[in-house]
């Protein structure tokens, strides 16, 4: 029998037992990844409590620590339209455990300021949206407009003075700024004064006092306030009617046409977030999204369940990254 020179075989045995390191040290990878997360997640909601984004992440809250099987915490970080809790999220590790929940103003930002360390939403890792929703233009209970076509002349009669009526936002770059600065446009780019705020509830709250004219916001941050009679709205940007405030027409049916302008809230990772992680949250919260009280809870609020994959945030994104763009280009809004 041919022997076989003691080198060769000393290569087989050192090869063999590479092998078998590789194939353990796989092992306790795939161990490792598979048993993520072993803490609690936090949520960074760049906005304050009381607005949409905020209760995009804390009506799935319930949902992702049950089906991650951890404590899911909510950390607001209101600030410059939600860049300084982007910001956070951008620098953080990508392990998962440090997230981003933001709305479609964010897509705004990087158009609107120019100042250094404005986060872009194109470089953040998308995992899914979370809801969507139209925006309602609404004014205070107490005002005299009823109607769309009352708006437009109320809009005029203001105009004459050269003042023009008094709006407010959650901030400027936010989304109801720029649907605003577009209705502007529409209606001959008439005086308007924008109000910014630090989020829309303390926007929401100075429209109720009678002190702002006019407002969009989200159907989900507006609607309770309908079913008081603290706010009147005059219509949705949505292609449909909103089954939580169905007396309220479309822009189309008020008579604002070509006027389709939607809010989504997503969920988002810092950039390079492992695949892996990615699917699981994904997973995670497509399956809260199917939770009939978590669904009722937020179609009852005006809004619309979300869900789907990972690259349907991205394209919304990346779609939204691009209109905007272009309203803000022609209207010239800036906030440095």
């Amino acid at each position: 029998m041919k022997s076989i020179p003691f080198a060769a075989t000393r290569r087989s045995v050192l090869v063999g037992a590479g092998a078998l390191g590789v194939s353990t040290l796989a092992a306790r990878l795939a161990w490792a990844q598979a048993a993520w997360p072993t803490k609690p997640v936090t949520l960074v909601i760049g906005f304050p409590p009381g607005g949409q984004t905020d209760f995009a992440g804390r009506a799935l809250l319930a949902g992702l620590q049950s089906q991650l099987g951890q404590p899911v915490v909510i950390d607001n970080k209101p600030g410059v339209n939600g860049n300084i809790g982007a910001v956070e999220v951008m620098k953080a590790p990508p392990d998962g455990y440090k997230l981003y929940v933001g709305n479609g103003s964010m897509t705004i930002a990087a158009h609107v300021y120019k100042s250094v360390g404005i986060v872009d939403m194109r470089q953040m890792t998308p995992i899914g949206v979370l809801l969507q929703s139209g925006l309602v233009l609404a004014v205070p209970g107490s005002s005299a407009v009823k109607t769309y076509a009352d708006f437009v002349e109320h809009v005029k009669t203001k105009s004459k003075g050269g003042k023009g009526i008094d709006y407010g936002t959650g901030g400027v770059g936010a989304l109801p700024h720029v649907t605003m600065e577009l209705l502007r446009e529409r209606l001959g780019n008439a005086p308007m004064n924008h109000v910014p705020y630090k989020g829309s509830s303390p926007a929401m709250t100075d429209l109720i006092a009678g002190r702002l004219d006019a407002m969009f916001d989200a159907t989900s941050v507006v609607a309770p306030f309908l079913k008081s009679g603290q706010l009147r709205p005059l219509l949705v940007t949505s292609d449909k009617r909103v089954p939580a405030m169905a007396d309220v027409p479309t822009a189309a049916e008020a008579g604002l046409k070509d006027f389709n302008i939607i809010s989504f809230i997503g969920l988002y990772g810092p950039p390079k977030l492992p695949a892996d992680v990615v699917a699981k949250l994904n997973a995670a919260m497509n399956a809260a999204l199917k939770d009939p009280a978590v669904t009722k809870n937020i179609a009852d609020r005006g809004d619309e369940p979300g869900g789907g994959t990972p690259e349907q945030l991205a394209q919304l994104t990346n779609t939204h990254h691009k209109m905007w763009g272009d309203v803000v280009k022609a209207n010239n809004i800036r906030a440095d």
